[in-house]
């Protein structure tokens, strides 16, 4: 795990290590002090990865005036288990960081330089599950983006299909009665083999049929090789795409001045 010093000076700068709600791990980055608070988005790493990793979006997104929120998932990071990096352990590490996400909120809100109209959520694999499942129920957030993930459980998912009560609890595409029509951007990559894409799909498609305007979701899938371990997260030679077409999701979506 990489040190908050080795963070690029720009984002260092603008960012801070923190814990909320029940003392959750997190890396908080708020541009510079302006007239109108910022958005922010609430972001949630992978299994076997941890709220560092990937510092690149987030000084993307500070340098388009977004701030961001990226949380340490339980056993991951600065509460590191070994034990809940297993893939066994992915859906008792989602099904937590959800029941977490109440505290966190409450005091993400309160923070000085966030508009708490104008909050995200996302992650990636297993942080995209717990982003996903998050919003079957009541929630604040105003746009949702998520990567390598599925909003279908049971699909193909043979590592969790061991604990099926607690598939069968949180699979959000079970659990749609609640999801309200807001912009989502989901991407994948045709190739994965850790998460199908054809699951994803078919959560795609359920939810398009509750949106009034279903262009209010973008789904974009790598078709070519992205040279990304197992072909999952990452995007390898397309992470730069992945992330530039996050920035301008959220831009768009959030009401950031061009």
């Amino acid at each position: 795990m990489p040190e908050f010093g080795s963070l690029h000076s720009e984002l260092r700068k603008n960012a801070r290590q923190v814990r909320l709600g029940e003392d959750v791990p997190a890396l908080l980055v708020v541009p510079e002090a302006r007239e109108v608070p910022a958005p922010l988005l609430l972001w949630m790493h992978g299994r076997t990865a941890h709220k560092e990793l990937d510092s690149g979006r987030f000084l993307r997104l500070l340098r388009r005036g977004i701030a961001s929120c990226s949380l340490d998932l339980p056993g991951h990071g600065e509460r590191f288990d070994e034990t809940l990096h297993e893939p066994a352990a992915v859906l008792p590490v989602v099904e937590q960081m959800v029941q977490e996400l109440a505290g966190v909120l409450a005091e993400l809100v309160e923070i000085e330089g966030i508009d708490p109209a104008r909050i995200a959520i996302g992650g990636i694999s297993a942080g995209g599950m717990a982003s996903l499942i998050r919003c079957c129920t009541d929630h604040p957030f105003a746009a949702i983006c998520v990567e390598a993930t599925t909003g279908n459980l049971a699909y193909r998912a043979s590592s969790i299909l061991a604990d099926p009560a607690r598939v069968a609890r949180l699979d959000p595409i079970h659990h749609l009665q609640d999801w309200r029509p807001v912009p989502l951007l989901a991407l994948h990559n045709l190739l994965d083999e850790w998460v199908d894409v054809d699951g994803q799909r078919f959560f795609i498609d359920a939810l398009r049929e509750r949106y009034p305007d279903p262009n209010l979701i973008d789904f974009h899938v790598y078709q070519r090789p992205t040279g990304a371990p197992h072909e999952h997260s990452g995007f390898g030679q397309f992470s730069g795409d992945a992330k530039d077409r996050q920035v301008s999701f959220l831009a768009r979506h959030l009401g950031v001045d061009s």
